[in-house]
């Protein structure tokens, strides 16, 4: 049974990912493609985990996070759902 569960929770973890990788397509010319360029953001945001990732992107999405660069983030981030949002956040961690 535990490996049942394992099994599904790994499916469920690649399932993000893909779709957190789909969605990282747009982030990229940006942050890079491996998360490392610091050129326009400011800082790398890959080797952050998913849960700093996605309370970044939330509070870029509602304006409260971002000082400066919340000008920029704030329309990329719109109109991703929460489950975008956990997608992305899977991805980026993952780089």
């Amino acid at each position: 049974m535990k490996k049942i569960l394992l099994a599904m929770a790994l499916s469920a973890a690649a399932l993000l990912a893909s779709d957190g990788a789909a969605l990282y397509g747009k982030c990229a010319g940006c942050h890079g493609k491996d998360g490392k360029n610091a050129a326009l953001s400011g800082a790398v945001i890959s080797g952050q985990s998913a849960d700093t990732i996605a309370t970044k992107l939330n509070g870029y999405k509602s304006g409260s996070f971002g000082g400066a660069k919340k000008g920029m983030m704030t329309p990329a981030v719109a109109a991703l759902s929460d489950d975008d949002i956990k997608a992305l956040a899977a991805y980026i961690s993952s780089l």
